[in-house]
């Protein structure tokens, strides 16, 4: 549930702060005031995608944070304990920070998050409906999502499965075409293959070698004065009266000491560990200095060497690694398109099991979605019912002729379409082409009371859901949205006086102008405040004594009969 919401510099609010219960919320307002921007905010809260436009003129950062209580059992603890997002007690407070260069910083319980992560929160704590969801009832490719939703876990793991099988069967698809090119694109690959073969083989290729031989071809560039250097230490470490020597001869003397007194054992000790030392460093020295040599004919080959894998790393990677497995699939390429009948035969039998896997997988999907889109057919009648559609019949077509000559689909074989028949004696009929404004308003809540049970998401937004309808209808929106509020908490940016009067909670925003800036106010109205918002609403501009009394009237029945609702 969401319990808080702080919004600082975003858009034109310079800063509000609201505190939510449980039940029916509703927001109201003049056209501008910034209604629709408090439902952007809490968008960009459930991970929707930031802009710099979001930030207040003026400002360096918008910021929005809100606070969310969470049950025992709510489905997004164990996601966030598999992130290591420590649970404050039940409390989740999710934060974003846009700049005004658009950058976007997201948190949750003060850890950094991203957005995709953020957006497998915010689906789980909050279901925002407005008009762009209006628009996905029009969408047919969209219905065929919903149908599936409805089905549950029983769909979607058969779909997930589906799709595992036709990601095989295209690629298998992919490497058949490949090697079906005609003849002279055939030789031509072939030819390309095996000059790519021979040019990566010939170089002889070892993990790693470019490295050394950077490392060979500095010894050898400056080979004169790593001489130089090597002899001057070598020489100072054990030339006439080296290092080694002065060493040698204070541990001579520290051993006389230390015959007459241990005083200086540890000092005898180091010394000693020293001299070990720097014998070591002196053998080392030698080592490397009987290795070096000024060989012109060596670095010519070096770079040489260097030249060309520069040149194989252009053509085929970054890396030698990366060569030899580029090297890898030329062969595996090659072999095919050499053998290519053969070839050829195993991939068409593999694509044939698939396919018969792939219509099994469809059949299954085809029979659990029918069932489904009966299930779904009945409740969605049932809510319209409720919703002053009593007559409409609303059915989920499936297409077969869509799925023609054994090609798959990439989500099975149906093709589907939510069709209605909003009156009685007229045939059934795309819902895209005859629902209106406030049909299809009545149709999302339909879905929305629907899927509510289903994906256990308890905190649910309307952005003026209830648009294009009026009189008995919005009073029958209004009710069913008091229905959902009573086991969930639901916000709702209306016009619509009767569905506002049934709200528990009332929010009135309004804008104000001082100095050249615009800011928008949230007020929680009292019941006086709700009476005046009502009588607003009802008679526009002027309140007059019969608006505030009819408005009174309404909230008097809205009590009345949000008591008989269950």
């Amino acid at each position: 549930m969401l319990r808080e919401l702080s919004i600082r510099q975003f858009a034109i609010i310079e800063e509000i702060q609201l505190r939510f219960e449980g039940g029916f919320h509703v927001l109201t307002g003049e056209t501008g005031a910034g209604k629709s921007i408090l439902i952007d905010a809490l968008g960009l809260i459930a991970g929707g995608r930031a802009s710099s436009e979001f930030v207040r003129h003026g400002a360096d950062k918008a910021e929005i944070e809100a606070l969310f209580d969470l049950s025992h059992t709510h489905p997004i603890r164990p996601v966030l304990a598999e992130w290591g997002v420590e649970d404050d007690q039940g409390s989740l407070i999710i934060r974003r920070e846009i700049t005004a260069g658009g950058k976007s910083t997201c948190r949750v319980n003060g850890r950094i998050v991203t957005l995709a992560m953020l957006k497998q929160i915010g689906k789980k704590l909050i279901d925002i409906s407005g008009q762009h969801e209006h628009q996905s009832l029009l969408q047919v490719e969209e219905h065929l999502e919903w149908l599936d939703r409805f089905g549950g876990e029983e769909i979607l793991s058969l779909r997930e499965e589906y799709e595992q099988v036709f990601g095989k069967y295209q690629q298998l698809h992919k490497e058949l075409r490949r090697i079906n090119l005609n003849q002279k694109e055939m030789a031509q690959r072939i030819d390309l293959l095996q000059f790519q073969k021979e040019e990566i083989e010939s170089a002889q290729l070892v993990a790693g070698e470019d490295e050394e031989l950077e490392q060979e071809k500095n010894r050898l560039v400056f080979a004169e004065k790593l001489i130089t250097h090597t002899a001057k230490a070598y020489d100072h470490l054990y030339g006439d009266r080296g290092g080694l020597d002065h060493i040698q001869e204070a541990l001579s003397h520290l051993e006389e000491i230390i015959a007459v007194d241990e005083t200086l054992a540890a000092a005898k000790e180091m010394v000693q560990t020293a001299t070990y030392q720097v014998e070591e460093a002196v053998r080392e020295l030698g080592r490397y200095q009987d290795d070096l040599e000024f060989d012109p004919d060596r670095l010519y080959e070096v770079e040489e060497r260097l030249h060309l894998l520069k040149q194989l790393k252009r053509k085929y990677g970054d890396s030698i690694e990366d060569i030899l497995q580029y090297g890898e699939k030329v062969e595996q390429e090659l072999e095919q398109l050499v053998h290519r009948d053969e070839t050829q035969a195993e991939l068409e039998e593999r694509i044939r099991s698939l396919s018969k896997q792939l219509g099994a997988l469809a059949e299954k999907l085809t029979a659990c979605r029918k069932k489904a889109a009966s299930l779904l057919e009945e409740k969605v009648e049932r809510e319209l019912r409720d919703l002053n559609m009593g007559s409409t019949i609303f059915h989920v077509a499936f297409y077969p002729d869509a799925y023609r000559s054994g090609q798959f689909l990439p989500t099975g074989k149906d093709v589907i379409e939510f069709q209605i028949a909003p009156n009685p004696g007229e045939p059934l009929r795309p819902l895209a082409k005859i629902a209106s404004g406030g049909e299809l308003s009545r149709m999302m809540l339909a879905l929305k009371c629907i899927f509510t049970d289903i994906e256990d998401v308890h905190t649910l937004i309307f952005d003026e859901i209830d648009t294009g309808v009026s009189g008995r209808a919005a009073q029958a929106i209004a009710e069913k949205i008091a229905v959902l509020a009573q086991k969930n908490q639901v916000l709702c940016v209306t016009h619509l006086p009767q569905v506002a009067c049934m709200a528990d909670l009332h929010f009135y925003i309004s804008k104000e102008s001082q100095n050249d800036k615009t800011r928008t106010k949230v007020e929680s109205l009292n019941h006086q405040g709700r009476t005046l918002e009502l009588a607003r609403m009802l008679g526009g501009v002027e309140v007059t004594q019969k608006t505030c009394e009819h408005a009174e009237e309404m909230l008097r029945l809205a009590d009345r009969v949000k008591q008989t609702l269950h």
